[in-house]
Order: structure tokens, then sequence, then C-alpha cells
């Protein structure tokens, strides 16, 4: 994981992390050093004492990094313009360990926009893991929800993993592929 391209990080504060791959959740403490191994989609994958750990776009500050930009929904925009922005957000999800976004990975099998009476929207989510047993799961499925819901005019995003029909690699795209070398 730890490579001469890692760039090195010293923790500036105390920062919420989840261990890879089991999906725990630890505290790393102000002066923890440690190198970025991954920078995509908004959070970081970094390898500190012979451990990966997931830290998350809002904790940027923690490691000296920028948080994501804010989303903007042009006014008056449709339910295929919020669908749009659903898949671009979708795209900004990336397993830890691997450097390709879940809808290149073939795990996203639906994303639906609903319409509220109130205007806003629900988006509803179906998608899938590489494995069953993947410790990172609940922490797919709640960077998929906190993603989609910082969409303007979405309410709620409902994520909903499934395992039929189950993942293998016929799914992912030839990007994915490449990327991990099975093209």
């Amino acid at each position: 994981m730890y490579s001469r391209n890692s760039e090195p990080v010293r923790f500036e504060r105390d920062c919420e992390a989840v261990l890879v791959p089991a999906g725990d959740q630890v505290t790393l403490p102000a002066g923890t050093v440690g190198y970025i191994t991954q920078s995509l989609g908004g959070s970081w994958t970094v390898f500190v004492e012979g451990n990966l750990m997931r830290i998350a776009g809002k904790d940027a500050d923690a490691i000296g990094k920028e948080p994501p930009a804010p989303i903007e929904l042009p006014e008056g925009a449709t339910d295929e313009d919020v669908e749009r922005l659903v898949w671009q957000q979708l795209r900004t999800c990336f397993d830890p360990e691997i450097p390709v976004n879940i809808v290149e990975l073939g795990l996203v099998y639906a994303a639906e926009v609903v319409p509220r009476d109130d205007g806003r929207r629900d988006v509803r989510v179906r998608m899938t893991l590489t494995a069953p047993g993947c410790g990172m799961g609940e922490v797919l499925v709640d960077d998929v929800r906190s993603k989609v819901e910082l969409i303007p005019t979405v309410a709620e995003a409902d994520v909903e993993l499934v395992f039929d029909p189950p993942w293998n690699q016929t799914l992912m795209s030839d990007v994915a592929k490449l990327e991990t070398g099975m093209l």
C-alpha cells in the first residue's frame, strides 16, 4: 500500500477514521504521522502504523487538505438534472483499497430520483459489494448516502445493499478492468 509516491502527512488535530478493510471507527490523535496512499472522490486513504485508514472529506483540514466544494444545482432544475448529479456523486465514491469508483466497478445497480409533493426529492440507490463479507460495506453505503444527500433538493437517499444478482468482474467497465489490470 505504501509506495515512494505516497504523500507524507501529519494529523493537525484528532481525527475520526475508518480502519480498512474492517470498517471499524478509530480516532487518530493529533501528531499522528502517516502516508496518503489514495486521494480520490474527496476522501483519503492513509497508511498509519501498518494499517490503512479512510479519512472523510469533512475531515480534510486534519491532514492539511481542502474539503470538497459544495454541489450547485441551477434554479428550476429538473429531475433529470438531479439524476445526472446523483450519478456524478456516485462516481466520487471509492472503495478505499481499489482506485476505481463504485459505478465503474459495477457496484451500482440502480439510482432513481423520486419527486416529493413539497418540491424536494428522494433518491433510491440499489448497490452491491465485490464480496458479501466486505467490512467496508456499511462505510460505502454511508458514503453513498451522505454524498447523494449533499445535492440540493435531495431530502433523503435510501441506499439498499443487495447481493442478488451477485457482483462479478463482468459488471466492471473497461476503464475499471484496465485500471485494475484485468483487461
